[in-house]
């Protein structure tokens, strides 16, 4: 049995951060940072069975084209990211009467609609990347046993081509789910390798009045190489989602909005509009 301090739930058996029961939520989910961004997705529905929110975390759940999807903002970061995966795995994956954890177990399928900025110039701004692999230097995922479903052979690259500090924790690489990554690969997206930060300002090489660790990261990270694969852009959320959906026996997939591109200094005229076209693009390709 799961204790009480472990599995936290409201005084109506929702789950606590989160704000969900069960029955609450589809298989089919998408993950939004911004709780403006559910209402944006969700406008799409043909109908709206369920609404909620507790502090960041807004849910919507509905019907698109016969599909029921499920809307979730997750707020910003890894950390956040550990609340969400963790809740919705156990509203479906633990028995909230008796305590314990289900003999059959249900995957769900995980779908990121981001913003990011690209770190190549070949990758321009208002297009869109599928993150085929991330890596988080967010440390995040390093509290779970993960080597089951890390890739050590790019890490290990990877700290040696940026001559990555140790002392700010091991970064770790996370492949996308591969029947998901099928799905949702067509001619409009690129294919990425995602780096997920743990912060926004010193931990993505931006210098207001605090001087960081290395200057010269970002540059590293835009010539990193390893069989092909470059780094491509970069957020914070993406290779905690694929870590724990791997570890939890779920499906991810990241889409991001390229609203920036360092490489070249550029901002979208309208980044409004790339992330609505990113919106319908995901849609139609979970609906069919």
């Amino acid at each position: 049995m799961i204790a009480a301090s472990e599995l936290i739930l409201n005084p109506d058996g929702s789950i606590y951060h989160l704000n969900l029961k069960p029955e609450n939520i589809a298989q089919d989910i998408i993950f939004v940072g911004d709780p403006d961004r559910v209402e944006k997705v969700t406008s799409y529905f043909d109908s709206i069975e369920f609404s909620t929110q507790k502090r960041e975390f807004k849910t919507q759940t509905g019907h698109y084209k016969g599909k029921r999807i499920t809307v979730i903002s997750t707020g910003i970061g890894p950390d956040n990211i550990d609340i969400v995966l963790n809740e919705l795995d156990a509203l479906v994956n633990i028995d909230f009467k008796t305590r314990k954890i289900k003999e059959q177990l249900s995957s769900l399928n995980i779908v990121r609609i981001g913003t990011s900025g690209s770190l190549q110039a070949n990758i321009p701004v208002d297009s869109f990347v599928m993150s085929q692999y991330a890596i988080g230097l967010d440390n995040m995922l390093r509290s779970y046993q993960i080597n089951s479903v890390s890739d050590i052979e790019i890490e290990t690259a990877f700290i040696k081509q940026t001559n990555w500090q140790l002392q700010k924790g091991q970064p770790y690489v996370v492949h996308s789910n591969e029947n998901l990554k099928q799905k949702f690969d067509s001619v409009e997206i690129h294919k990425g390798f995602t780096a997920t930060a743990g912060g926004f300002y010193g931990p993505q090489g931006r210098i207001l009045r605090l001087d960081i660790q290395d200057n010269e990261l970002n540059s590293k990270m835009d010539q990193f190489e390893y069989n092909g694969i470059q780094m491509t852009n970069l957020e914070m959320e993406t290779a905690a989602i694929y870590g724990l959906a791997a570890l939890l026996g779920h499906k991810a997939i990241s889409l991001n909005a390229i609203i920036a591109n360092r490489a070249n200094g550029t901002f979208s005229d309208n980044p409004y509009d790339v992330v609505e076209k990113l919106i319908c693009y995901t849609l139609e390709k979970l609906s069919n």
